[in-house]
C-alpha cells in the first residue's frame, strides 16, 4: 500500500479512526484527526499552539470552546447532502467539548496558531459555494475556511466530484514558496465514496519522477499530498466526496498547474 495512504483503523475509546500528526508524517503544518462519536459520546481537546476547524462531516453536535457554547452545530446526514456542514473555528490556547447529539462524523483539522482570536461557529452563509470546470471535469465546492476569512495558517474546503469526473484537474501542485506565482502548503485529502464499495484514484507525482503514486482511494481513506501534482478521478458509477486540509508558511492558495497539462485549463 501507498505509504501516502491512511486507511481508517477500528474506534478507539474517543472514537478517533484516523490521525495524521506533524510529527507522524515529517512535515511541519497540517494536522487532521478523523472520528466517528455515538449519540451522547463527547470528545475534547485543547492545543496550546494549533488553531482548529473542526468540521461535522455528518452528524449534529454541541460544541463549547473555553466559555462559549454553540448549540446544534451541523445536521446534514451524509456528506453527499447539499447542505453545508457544521463547523466551529477553535483559536489556539483554548479548550474545546464535542458532545453528539446523533451519530457525528467529526473532522478535527488543525495548524499553527497564534493566541488571541475569537472563537466562532462558521455558518452556512460564510461558505462560499462554486461548481468548477465543465464536462466531465464538472465538481462542486465548498469553502469551509478560505483565505478571506479569520485564522492563521489553515484553510480548509470540501468538494464533491459526480461519478466519473476528475478533480484536483488539470494536476496542480503548491509546495514551493514563488511569490505570486505558488505558494507551499502541505494538504491532506479526506475520502468518502457513494456507494461506499466504490473506488477512486489519487496520483501524486513531482516535476523529475522522484515520487510518483498512484493511489487507489476507498471509502474513509486519507492521503498525504506533501508535494508534487494531486489530480483525483472518481470511478463511473460512484460520486466522491473529499475535505481537504491545507496549511503552510504563507496563509494563500496558489497553485501551478503541470505544464504539459495546463493547455486543459482553458477548456473549463
Amino acid at each position: 500500500m501507498s505509504r501516502l495512504r491512511l486507511r481508517p483503523c477500528a474506534p478507539e475509546a474517543d472514537g478517533k479512526v484516523l490521525e495524521v500528526t506533524p510529527k507522524s508524517v515529517g512535515w511541519r503544518h497540517v494536522g487532521f484527526r478523523l472520528h466517528w462519536l455515538t449519540p451522547g459520546r463527547s470528545l475534547s481537546g485543547f492545543e496550546p499552539d494549533r488553531e482548529i476547524c473542526l468540521v461535522l462531516v455528518s452528524g449534529t453536535a454541541d460544541i463549547r470552546v473555553g466559555v462559549t457554547s454553540f448549540a446544534e452545530v451541523g445536521g446534514r446526514a451524509s456528506p453527499f447532502e447539499d447542505r453545508a456542514p457544521g463547523a466551529v473555528y477553535v483559536p489556539a490556547g483554548q479548550a474545546f467539548e464535542v458532545v453528539a447529539r446523533d451519530a457525528v462524523e467529526l473532522a478535527v483539522c488543525s495548524a499553527p496558531g497564534q493566541l488571541g482570536r475569537n472563537p466562532r461557529r462558521i455558518e452556512a452563509d460564510d461558505m462560499s459555494r462554486e461548481t468548477r470546470g465543465q464536462g466531465t471535469n464538472t465538481r462542486h465546492v465548498r469553502n469551509i475556511l478560505p483565505q478571506d476569512q479569520p485564522a492563521d495558517s489553515l484553510l480548509v474546503v470540501e468538494v464533491i466530484t459526480p461519478g466519473g469526473h476528475w478533480s484536483s484537474y488539470p494536476p496542480h501542485k503548491h509546495d514551493s514558496s514563488d511569490g505570486e506565482r505558488e505558494t507551499a502548503l502541505e494538504e491532506t485529502y479526506y475520502f468518502r465514496v457513494d456507494p461506499p464499495q466504490g473506488f477512486a484514484m489519487q496520483r501524486v507525482y513531482t516535476d523529475d519522477r522522484r515520487l510518483d503514486e498512484a493511489i487507489v482511494v476507498e471509502d474513509g481513506d486519507l492521503v498525504m499530498t506533501p508535494q508534487g501534482y494531486h489530480p483525483v478521478g472518481a470511478a463511473h458509477g460512484y460520486n466522491l466526496y473529499y475535505l481537504n486540509v491545507m496549511a503552510g508558511p504563507e496563509r494563500r492558495w496558489i497553485f501551478r498547474n503541470d505544464p504539459a497539462h495546463a493547455w486543459l485549463a482553458g477548456t473549463q
